[in-house]
């Protein structure tokens, strides 16, 4: 992994082992700057506060390992990620300004693929998840996990019928609690539709209604002006001196019909003659027929007129001027299907109620069995975090779940009583820790000292590596508190969780950092950044050196010097063996 211009750190590189990476250096260092880089690099929050002071933008770019057909690599090939030999180059960039841009086997994509891709790789172990593994949200997920599939399958089946129940319960909360206004609403539109089918409107009939009122009105006025054309046209039996346009015409086409064959153009023009008189005869028969059809009938007018008043008071109600009638059958047909909407139900009622009670059964013996898979894989969770409990130096200690159910008269009947259930169940998951024979139980927030909590934390990791594995654990100063033996059983047990997966420990004590099979010193200069040779990777004469610091804070201390050496021979045994 490379660093740049991240925090304090100027450009580092990462070289991360197989096996157990140990992470040291003095305070304000940089060293957890290597965590928040994985951090960033597996889809984490990209804080532009991140950026080293005077850069435009901090980059991480990492090449990882992954075995061919892991669900990782799929899940990149499918994004349109390259492969460089089996590995898969990532890259994350956070600007000063806050923009932030992620870069999966030579392809731009989303930040979320980054976290996906991380949900696979890697488990981030900090003093916050200590926190986090205080609430008994993240100690119910974390029995969940260690239960595995028999508890998985009858919880996926529980949510997909609480879901269904919440929605049946709203539907019919709305039913009953509304009754009144879609009472209300029922009767409106009952008035309305009455109102249009007495009416039987018709899409468009105001346009047809209205040309006709015109027509009506003016009968007198067209129905003279259609005779008058009439006799311009073809001439008037009763005038018989009227010169009519059909005369004219003729006179006109007989001149030059006597002289046609003369010439082709004045020929041409006798034929444009001919055609006009066939359209004037045409034009002076309709408009006799037009005369003839002419309606003045007052009363029709009247009845035009009424329908008219009908209609538009209807377009008011129930569409708009520029809708008209076709709006108001568009009402009346939505209206329809609402009201056989509302009127329904009260039989839509009966059915979800029935559905609620079949599915409150469901749920309950659903309930049952969650609780019952949890109860197994409790017991077994326990004992096994109990028994590394013993091998970090707490051999007395023992770690329970205490399963519990909260009465809710509203709830689901299990057992002769009411509990109350929500998306997960119906069990209150705690953890409680007995530390020493004699003493209670108590919840790990108020029963476990800082110390102590982080071995519960690393007791609990170490049994999920054999339940549900992840390639690679980072864990970041999650031995705060802890020292002496214990600190040196710490080591020993990440060292044993290294041999089935990568381990990076970031740490302040030397009993952790001489199990590793890398050790890499964060080291400042003299201006107080970190350069590309800041992060080192030591040898094992540098090695003695850095544990004789961590332990006397003197690098050449002749007794630091013999306590590291000692340290380094008792990791190294039980490796050997």
């Amino acid at each position: 992994m490379r660093i740049r211009d991240l925090g304090v750190i100027d450009d580092a590189v990462v070289e991360l082992a197989p096996g157990l990476t140990v992470v040291t250096g003095e305070t304000g260092a940089g060293k957890t700057m290597v965590v928040t880089s994985l951090g960033l690099l597996l889809g984490g929050r990209a804080d532009p506060a991140l950026v080293r002071g005077g850069a435009e933008r901090a980059v991480v770019e990492g090449r990882l390992d992954l075995p061919a057909g892991s669900p990782a690599a799929a899940r990149a090939l499918d994004a349109g990620a390259e492969l460089d030999d089996g590995a898969l180059l990532i890259s994350r960039t956070v600007s000063a300004e806050g923009r932030s841009r992620a870069h999966v086997g030579g392809r731009s994509v989303p930040v979320g693929l980054l976290a996906e891709l991380g949900e696979e790789l890697i488990a981030v172990h900090g003093q916050s998840d200590q926190q986090r593994l205080l609430r008994p949200a993240r100690q119910r997920g974390a029995l969940d996990r260690y239960a595995g599939q028999a508890l998985a399958e009858p919880l996926a089946r529980y949510r997909t019928g609480y879901r269904r129940l919440r929605e049946v319960t709203e539907t019919l909360a709305e039913l009953t609690t509304q009754a009144r206004e879609r009472v209300q609403e029922a009767d409106l539109l009952r008035f309305g539709l009455e109102e249009i089918a007495a009416a039987e409107p018709v899409a468009g009939e105001e346009v047809e209604l209205a040309a006709e009122a015109e027509r009506l009105g003016h009968a007198d006025a067209l129905s003279s002006a259609a005779e008058l054309a009439h006799a311009a046209l073809a001439g008037n039996p009763a005038d018989p001196d009227l010169v009519d346009a059909g005369t004219l015409l003729g006179q006109a086409r007989r001149a030059l019909d006597a002289v046609r064959g003369h010439d082709e153009r004045l020929a041409a023009l006798a034929d444009r003659l001919a055609e006009v008189g066939y359209l004037f005869a045409d034009v002076a028969g309709d408009l006799a027929i037009y005369a003839d059809d002419l309606d003045a009938d007052p009363a029709r007018l009247a009845a035009v007129e009424e329908r008219r008043a009908v209609l538009a008071q209807l377009i008011r109600k129930y569409g708009s001027p520029e809708g008209g009638t076709a709006e108001v059958v568009a009402w009346a047909e939505q209206g329809a299907l609402r009201l056989a909407e509302l009127d329904g139900d009260d039989d839509r009622i009966e059915e979800l109620q029935a559905e609620q009670t079949l599915l409150r059964t469901e749920l309950a013996a659903l309930a049952a069995e969650v609780s019952a898979a949890r109860q197994g894989a409790a017991g077994r969770f326990a004992d096994a975090v109990s028994a590394e409990l013993t091998e970090l130096a707490m051999p007395h200690a023992r770690v329970t779940f205490d399963l519990t159910r909260l009465d809710d008269p509203d709830g689901l009947e299990l057992d002769g009583r009411a509990v109350a259930y929500g998306p997960h169940g119906v069990d209150e998951v705690e953890v409680l820790l007995a530390p020493h024979p004699g003493a209670s139980p108590r919840p790990i927030a108020k029963g476990a000292s800082g110390g102590e909590l982080s071995r519960v934390m690393l007791a609990v990791e170490v049994v999920f590596a054999g339940a549900d594995p992840v390639p690679t654990y980072l864990f970041d100063e999650v031995d705060q508190g802890v020292g002496g033996k214990a600190a040196v059983e710490i080591g020993r047990r990440l060292a044993k969780l290294a041999r089935s997966a990568q381990v990076v420990v970031v740490t302040h004590l030397p009993q952790v950092a001489a199990f590793a099979d890398r050790h890499l010193v964060v080291e400042k200069t003299n201006d107080g950044t970190v350069t590309r040779s800041g992060v080192k990777t030591l040898t094992d004469e540098e090695r003695v050196r850095e544990l004789s610091r961590m332990l006397a804070g003197l690098e050449d201390s002749e007794l630091g010097r013999a306590h590291a050496e000692e340290l380094l021979a008792t990791a190294r045994s039980p490796r050997e063996g």
